[in-house]
């Protein structure tokens, strides 16, 4: 048996291209010579064996194991680029143009690997589903055109379209992999007509569909079959929520529908809220779904759609399998805080956490031991790069690199690969630049977030006009219960409220008994009010005092400063006695209220009852006080 490939795998950033090779020390591969110009895009086959790389003058193609360069194709404003399954053809695609003769340009070209020549050139207007979908074996190649299927044989691709079927409103295709393919076909909601999903076999396209399933709140789908071709899934959705949970469109729902056409069901998912991933595990026998609100629910079903496992509820959003099924990722990326869980399929228990934080692409190493993750610009311009984890959550590699586009690993196939281990196998010994790179290597932890505090107050003591007096209700409480706005600083005393220009004297006393609150009834509360404010007590006329009035905030400031000028209407006209015989007053009311309530057979808490217990000490203490005033 040949010997295996060599674990790779490939970056390109704005200013450089590589090859790194792998486990253990992940040295770059020196006999790969990058262009001098910055890459467009990158690509590797199916199978592993090529690599090739778009430049504004052309396409390079390489052998990837020996970075050997095959083929140099000189074709200027090259965009992407796609290998078919074997690595025989490599599709590019340009950005359409008009010609000076009128003819229309054809940007999307078919070349041989081999011989480097132009085999076959198609018009194709949007990026958007432009690559060419071939069957594993390449003996057939397909692409929609407008609402027409076009079938392709690729050894004759001069004879043209072989095949061909035409789906009125067709938006999306998608050939399955497998030895007998399938082709699904979504068909968008239009003009109150339900969207709908045909599968078809593509070697009788003109018979009826296999299998056809028609839903509502469909604009859009994302279709994945599983390795066999044997199943589908597909996610609907549409662009906009009719309920206004969401700005990106609301998920219609999930569907599991058989190639054979013998069985299709809606995957009962019983939690409220989108579809975050979905992915089939490679043995094509089961698949995990992450649903709902956050924290959004993961659970793994077998391929008839019944629930075999509950992973729980976290902050998560992408799922994957590993290329031998033996394990799963399940992580938290975009906006979430980066966690990744790794856990074992045989026993559905958790491996390993690793924190993977600012990810932006996350992806199984093809032996299924690694995990690659990178940041990627321009999601994030900062701490760009990559790095390798071996499945039972060490770091062995890392890799920073200035905005960093694209990353990932070499395919290999399954089947030349040594089989996963019985036993998770050993985390290997880290590679050297873990160590050069420890500040990267290692997050900052999180710390918690305490409560807010304004500008203006950070760093400073809390003001005394948000302290209770002991025994005191607060001045800024509101009846029943119910909340009402902060006091500003300085505003509330003792329960009292200051009312600029109102008189010094502690207990005013207003005069005109009922002739005055007839008056006030006849003029309103507002006039009341106002006159209660300006006139002294006595009902001498006395001028207003000069008040400064200082600027947004600074009262708090200087409240905490220990600052505070005195409140006009406040205690200071009290003596140390008679402020001390009013609080005692008040704490003997506060004892009555609470003997009130255990009269009614509340029930009272343990600090409640200590006050009622001091009732006797209080009404001593104000006796000796009374005495000596």
């Amino acid at each position: 048996m040949a010997s295996a490939p060599s674990q790779q795998y490939a970056y390109r950033a704005q200013k450089s291209i590589g090859l790194v090779g792998g486990t253990p020390n992940y040295d770059p591969i020196d006999s790969f010579q990058p262009p001098d110009v910055p890459a467009r895009t990158y690509k590797y086959s199916s199978d592993g064996r090529l690599f090739a790389y778009a430049i504004p003058t052309g396409v390079r193609i390489y052998q990837a194991e020996s970075a050997q360069l095959l083929q140099e194709l000189s074709l200027p404003n090259v965009v992407d680029i796609s290998f078919s399954p074997r690595g025989t053809y490599l599709s590019t695609w340009e950005r359409p143009v008009k010609l000076e003769d009128g003819a229309q340009h054809k940007n999307l070209r078919v070349f041989s690997v081999s011989t480097g020549e132009e085999l076959v050139a198609f018009s194709q207007k949007s990026q958007e589903g432009w690559e060419l979908q071939y069957t594993i074996s390449e003996s057939h190649a397909v692409r929609l055109v407008g609402q027409e299927i076009q079938v392709f044989r690729p050894v004759e691709w001069s004879k043209g379209v072989v095949d061909k079927l035409k789906v009125e409103g067709a938006t999306t295709i998608t050939l399955s992999p497998g030895l007998n393919p399938s082709l699904a076909v979504f068909v968008a909601e239009k003009k109150g007509q339900p969207a709908s999903v045909k599968i078809f076999s593509l070697t009788a396209l003109g018979a009826p569909p296999t299998c056809q399933k028609t839903f509502f709140k469909a604009q859009r789908s994302q279709i994945k079959w599983n390795t066999l071709g044997t199943q589908v899934l597909i996610l609907t959705q549409t662009d906009v929520d009719q309920a206004n949970k969401s700005y990106y469109g609301e998920t219609g729902g999930l569907y599991l529908l058989s190639a054979a056409g013998n069985f299709d069901c809606r995957v009962t998912l019983d939690k409220e809220g989108p579809v975050h991933d979905f992915a089939w595990s490679p043995n094509s026998k089961e698949f995990g779904v992450i649903y709902g609100y956050m924290p959004a629910k993961t659970m793994l079903f077998d391929q008839r759609a019944r629930s075999l496992h509950d992973f729980g509820t976290a902050f998560c959003n992408f799922i994957s399998f590993n290329p031998q099924a033996r394990l799963i990722a399940i992580a938290g990326f975009g906006n979430l805080a980066g966690k990744v869980d790794i856990y074992d399929r045989r026993t559905l228990t958790k491996v390993t956490t690793i924190d993977a934080s600012n990810t932006s692409h996350c992806e199984w190493s093809p032996d299924g031991r690694f995990l690659l993750t990178a940041t990627l610009s321009p999601r994030l311009r900062v701490d760009n790069g990559i790095k390798v984890w071996h499945c039972t959550g060490p770091l062995v590699h890392v890799q920073l690199i200035d905005e960093l586009y694209q990353a990932s690993w070499r395919p290999t196939p399954v089947d030349v690969l040594p089989p996963f281990p019985q036993a998770i196998p050993p985390a290997p010994a880290p590679a050297p630049s873990v160590e050069q790179h420890a500040t990267v290597a290692k997050p900052t932890p999180t710390k918690p977030a305490g409560a807010y505090r304004p500008p203006g107050a950070r760093g400073l003591e809390a003001s005394s006009a948000y302290k209770r007096e002991d025994g005191t209700p607060s001045g800024g409480s509101t009846p029943n219960g119910r909340f009402s706005r902060s006091p500003a600083p300085g505003r509330f005393q003792n329960g009292r409220r200051h009312v600029p220009g109102a008189p010094t004297s502690p207990s005013p006393v207003r005069h005109g008994g009922d002739q005055e609150k007839r008056g006030r009834k006849k003029k309103g509360p507002k006039e009341g009010a106002k006159k209660d404010a300006v006139a002294p007590a006595g009902g001498e006329a006395s001028a207003r005092p000069s008040i400064d009035i200082p600027p947004n905030g600074a009262e708090a400031v200087a409240a905490a400063n220990g600052s505070v000028p005195p409140t006009p209407g406040g205690d200071n006209g009290l003596d140390p006695t008679a402020k001390k015989v009013r609080n005692l007053n008040k704490k003997l009311k506060a004892i009555e209220e609470l003997k009130e309530k255990q009269k009614k057979g509340e029930r009272l808490e343990a600090t409640q009852l200590k006050k009622i217990d001091t009732e006797a000490e209080i009404r001593k203490e104000l006796a000796a006080l009374e005495i000596t005033s």
